[in-house]
């Protein structure tokens, strides 16, 4: 998988990183894919309800020590 974009939202909480995943989206184009890094907890039910709300794609998720990755692919 080809990672377009990467996102570091370490030490920010709800709702900093959608907010900036959000704001770095939209200068994407359609069918890249966006790589979040977040240390907050939140961040796997909030990249999962927003990718629902906005009809981008979220290819993974994945908890790697105290870090939350998301990849998502844009609509």
């Amino acid at each position: 998988m080809t990672i377009d974009q990467e996102l570091d939202t370490r030490g920010l909480n709800c709702p900093l990183p959608i907010l900036k995943t959000k704001k770095a989206l939209t200068s994407m184009q359609s069918g890249q894919v966006i790589k979040v890094v977040s240390t907050d907890p939140g961040s796997v039910r909030d990249f999962a309800a927003f990718a629902k709300q906005t009809g981008n794609e979220l290819l993974s998720q994945e908890t790697a020590g105290n870090e939350f990755i998301h990849v998502l692919k844009r609509r």
